[in-house]
């Protein structure tokens, strides 16, 4: 049986879309600027599963606020239907990338999506 870390994965999608990122699913509620639907190559754009508008505008990618936002993001995830929605999903790939659109690869709301689902897939959520 493969495991979830094996499964899941997260790109930016201004990156080049490679074969090897398998399922590609965008999780931002907005999409992204300057991408086309033909570059992005997407198979499902999942908005659901990003932050609340309030919470998006309140973090605005700023590192300093990034703590707070991470609690808060994931308060919402635990209470989202999408999360078992990726999470069945997941199950039934080889790979399943996540798509984000932020610049910085540590701080951004894909990254804690990411963490939330490996936790939840141990916990057998």
């Amino acid at each position: 049986m493969t495991e979830l870390r094996d499964v899941l994965a997260i790109k930016r999608i201004y990156d080049e879309a490679a074969d090897d990122d398998g399922y590609r699913v965008l999780v931002d509620r907005l999409w992204p600027r300057g991408v086309s639907k033909e570059r992005a190559r997407l198979d499902l754009w999942l908005k659901e599963i990003a932050p609340s508008p309030p919470l998006r505008t309140e973090f605005a990618h700023m590192q300093e606020r990034f703590a707070d936002f991470k609690k808060q993001y994931e308060a919402e995830l635990e209470q989202n239907p999408a999360v078992g929605q990726l999470l069945e999903l997941a199950a039934g790939k080889k790979r399943l990338t996540l798509l984000y659109g932020a610049r910085d690869p540590d701080v951004n709301h894909a990254r804690v999506l990411l963490e939330f689902l490996l936790g939840a897939g141990a916990a057998g959520k």
